[in-house]
C-alpha cells in the first residue's frame, strides 16, 4: 500500500509538472518568439540627410551601419508630405484619402482621432505588446478623444501638441496626459534639450521591457524647427548660416541616437529578436533644398506631394532574419506598417487597411501581394494629389488642373511632363485618383489660385511658380504657429 500511495504521488507530481508547463510555456514560448518592434521616426529630415542615401555635406555612420547590418529601401515613402497626415498614416494603415488627417489642419480646427480607432499600437498591445511611444504625437492633444494611451499606448512622453514640439527648450513634456515640469537653467545645455530627456525615456522603456514583446514609438522631433541646439558641432566651423549649421547637427544628433538604441538592443541581448526601423515623416524643408541638398536632388519638398516632399529614408534591421547590406526597390509607404506588424505579431491584419505585409520582402521571400499603385492627396494651402504607378508618377495640383505625368525611372527629378505624349497612363492615374479619393467633410480641396481672393491676386503678379507661392504661404503658417 505504501509503494502504491508513493507511486501515485510521483505520477501526480509528474502530471502536475507537465500541466505546468504544458500550455502556460506553450503560452509563453509563443510570446518569447515575437520579435520587438522599435520604429525611430525622424521629423521632417528628408532622404540626402542620410550618407546611406548620398548625403553630400556630411556623413551619419550609425544610420549607414543599420543599413549595412539590414535592408535599404530605395523606393519607399513616408505616409504624407507633412507631420500629422504622414503619422496618421503611420498609426492607422489607411491613406490619405481614406484616414482622418489629410493635413496638419482642418477647417475644423485641430481633429483627433477617434477612441475607437484602429492603431498599429492597440492591435500590438492586445497581442501582448507593451506599448511606448517617445517624442511627438500629434494626434490628439489632452483632454480630446486621440490622446496616445487611448490609442494602444501603455506610455507616451514627449509633445502630445505639434506647436508644442516647437520649443526644444520647453519647461514641460507630457507624460500620459500629466504634464511633467522642468525647471529651465537659461543656459540652454543638453540638460535642459527636450530631445535629450526623450531620447534617454526611450531607451528607460527598452530596457524595462526587454523580458517580454515591446513596441516602441521613437517619435524623435529632431531636426524639426526650431532650428536650435545646444551645440553645433561638428559643422561648427562651416561657412554656413548659422540655421544650416544647427539643422546639419540635429540630424548627426538624430544619428548618434540610432545609434545609442542600436547599442542597448545589443548590451540586453535583444537585437537578435528586434526588428529596428528608421524612416522620417516626410521630406525636408525648402529652407535646405539648395544649400544642404537635403532632398537628394528629387523635386519639392515638405508639404509638396512631388518626389521630395514624400520620399523617405527606410531602412530595416533585424539581425538574423533581414540579410545584412541588402537593398529593396519595393514600392512601400507608412500604409504597409501595421499589415507588417500583425504578421509579425500572429495577428489578424485589421478590415480596411490600405497597406499590405512587407514582411515577406524582409525576409528575403517572395512577395507576391504588391501595391499596383500607391496614392496620396494632402491639403496643405492648396488640395494636391499624386499617384506612383510602376515607374509613372502622377501629380496634380487641385481638382481641374491639367495631370503631370513623369517617368521617374528616366527623370527621378520630375522634370519632364510627358502628360501630352501618354494619354493612355494620364487616364489610369486619373481614374486612381478618382476611385481611391474619399471626400473628407473636414477639408474642401481648394482650386489654385483662389480667383476671388485679392490677396493671391497679388500674389500672382510677384510668384512666378507653384513652389515659390506655397512657399510664401507656408512662411506665414509657421508665423502664425510661433
Amino acid at each position: 500500500m505504501k509503494f502504491i500511495n508513493q507511486t501515485w504521488s510521483l505520477i501526480v507530481v509528474i502530471l502536475g509538472l507537465l500541466t505546468a508547463t504544458s500550455p502556460a510555456a506553450d503560452s509563453s514560448s509563443q510570446a518569447a518568439k515575437k520579435p520587438n518592434i522599435v520604429f525611430i521616426l525622424a521629423d521632417d529630415a528628408g532622404i540626402g540627410d542620410f550618407s546611406a542615401y548620398g548625403c553630400k555635406y556630411g556623413v551619419t555612420p550609425n544610420v549607414d551601419r543599420l543599413a549595412a547590418e539590414g535592408m535599404k529601401f530605395t523606393r519607399a515613402y513616408s505616409g504624407s508630405a507633412v507631420c500629422a497626415p504622414s503619422r496618421c498614416v503611420l498609426m492607422t494603415g489607411q491613406h490619405t484619402g481614406h484616414t482622418l488627417r489629410r493635413s496638419n489642419q482642418s477647417k475644423d480646427g485641430l481633429l483627433s482621432l477617434p477612441a475607437t480607432q484602429a492603431t498599429v499600437a492597440r492591435l500590438l498591445h492586445d497581442a501582448g505588446y507593451a506599448t511606448g511611444g517617445f517624442g511627438k504625437w500629434g494626434l490628439g492633444n489632452p483632454g480630446t478623444t486621440g490622446v496616445p494611451e487611448n490609442e494602444g499606448f501603455d506610455l507616451f512622453f514627449g509633445y502630445y501638441d505639434q506647436k508644442h514640439a516647437h520649443d526644444y527648450y520647453t519647461d514641460y513634456l507630457v507624460r500620459n496626459s500629466v504634464n511633467v515640469p522642468y525647471q529651465q537653467s537659461g543656459k540652454h545645455t543638453w540638460e535642459d534639450y527636450s530631445h535629450t530627456r526623450i531620447a534617454d525615456e526611450t531607451l528607460k522603456f527598452i530596457e524595462k521591457n526587454k523580458d517580454r514583446p515591446f513596441f516602441c514609438y521613437a517619435a524623435w522631433t529632431p531636426p524639426h524647427q526650431d532650428y536650435v541646439i545646444p551645440d553645433n558641432a561638428p559643422y561648427s566651423d562651416k561657412p554656413w548660416s548659422e540655421t544650416d549649421k544647427n539643422y546639419a547637427a540635429m540630424i548627426a544628433l538624430l544619428d548618434k541616437d540610432v545609434g545609442r538604441v542600436m547599442q542597448k538592443l545589443k548590451d540586453l541581448g535583444i537585437a537578435e529578436n528586434t526588428l529596428l526601423i528608421f524612416s522620417s515623416d516626410n521630406g525636408a524643408n525648402d529652407e535646405f533644398v539648395e544649400s544642404l541638398q537635403s532632398t537628394g536632388g528629387l523635386r519639392g519638398y515638405k508639404r509638396l506631394l512631388y518626389e521630395g516632399g514624400i520620399r523617405a529614408p527606410f531602412i530595416a534591421r533585424w539581425p538574423g532574419k533581414i540579410q545584412p547590406g541588402s537593398t529593396s526597390d519595393l514600392l512601400t509607404t507608412f500604409v504597409d506598417f501595421m499589415p507588417t506588424a500583425a504578421e509579425l505579431a500572429g495577428v489578424p491584419i485589421p478590415s480596411g487597411m490600405d497597406g499590405i505585409s512587407i514582411l515577406p520582402t524582409l525576409l528575403g521571400q517572395n512577395q507576391s501581394k504588391q501595391h499596383e499603385a500607391l496614392y496620396f492627396e494632402i491639403y496643405e494651402t492648396f488640395f494636391q494629389q499624386s499617384v506612383r504607378l510602376g515607374d509613372w508618377k502622377g501629380y496634380r495640383l487641385g481638382t481641374k488642373a491639367p495631370l503631370e505625368l513623369y517617368d521617374l525611372k528616366a527623370d527621378p527629378a520630375e522634370k519632364q511632363n510627358l502628360a501630352v505624349a501618354h494619354p493612355d497612363i494620364v487616364q489610369k492615374i486619373e481614374a486612381i485618383m478618382a476611385s481611391e479619393h474619399t471626400p473628407s467633410p473636414h477639408y474642401d480641396a481648394l482650386e489654385q489660385p483662389q480667383k476671388d481672393s485679392k490677396k493671391q491676386k497679388k500674389k500672382k503678379k510677384n510668384v512666378s511658380s507653384l513652389p515659390e507661392m506655397l512657399n510664401e504661404e507656408n512662411s506665414s503658417l509657421e508665423a502664425d504657429k510661433k
